[in-house]
């Protein structure tokens, strides 16, 4: 089944992109979703005379992200949580903690652009890639250390 994509999908294509897909992903995820169109000749003949407009925003969208890479690269940032005499942390490092102390220091990444493979678990530092668009990815070293407990002593 050929479609015409209405917007950039990383495992298949950019906007504007004549791809061919299964019919059932098609017709049940990317017609649906409006995230594309049938290839027919009154769908192409539409997305030729826009193709412009098309070109100019992937541009844009293009130059956004690496904007972004080059302000994340390199970025350290550290994060304090509770933790056992074994390194062990009670609790675990998520995206969506690293994506709120990003917005900390004026970095505006959503929890879905950074890649973790499992939650962190332990103390110390790691190394986690974000992807920041168009097959992009910059990657951010998160140090997390321990929470000093100020009930003790």
């Amino acid at each position: 089944m050929e479609v015409i994509l209405k917007e950039t999908i990383d495992t298949l294509g950019r906007e504007g992109d004549i791809v061919n897909v299964k019919p059932g992903y098609g017709r049940n995820y990317l017609l649906p979703q409006m995230k594309a169109v049938l290839a027919n000749e009154r769908n192409i003949a539409m997305f030729e005379e826009n193709k412009a407009s098309i070109q100019a925003r992937i541009e844009e969208e293009i130059k956004a992200a690496d904007a972004l890479a080059k302000k994340i690269a390199g970025t350290t940032i550290s994060i304090a949580m509770l933790a056992g005499s074994d390194e062990r942390l009670f609790g675990s490092v998520t995206s969506s903690d690293i994506s709120k102390k990003l917005a900390e220091v004026n970095i505006d990444v959503d929890k879905k652009q950074i890649v973790l493979q499992d939650a962190i678990k332990n103390l110390g530092e790691t190394t986690v890639t974000i992807k920041v668009g168009f097959q992009k990815t910059v990657e951010i070293t998160v140090l997390v250390v321990p929470l000093m407990d100020t009930m003790a002593a």
